[in-house]
């Protein structure tokens, strides 16, 4: 799945947001090191939603077009 990172400088580095996921936003001294952390901040989202899935309910990803 391919998501779309919006960036702009902060306070000497950059600080980012995934546009297709609410709530999703990291920061890093450079580019590679936001799009790290942009990923583990996806995949910590992406996992407690999982965990708060109402009992008897079921977690499926699924592919969206960008």
């Amino acid at each position: 799945m391919r998501l779309t990172l919006e960036y702009w400088p902060d306070d000497g580095g950059y600080v980012g947001r995934l546009r297709e996921v609410p709530g999703v936003f990291s920061q890093g001294d450079t580019l590679d090191e936001l799009e790290e952390n942009i990923r583990d901040a996806y995949e910590l989202v992406v996992a407690d939603a999982r965990e708060e899935a109402p009992p008897g309910s079921h977690v499926k990803e699924i592919e969206v077009p960008a």
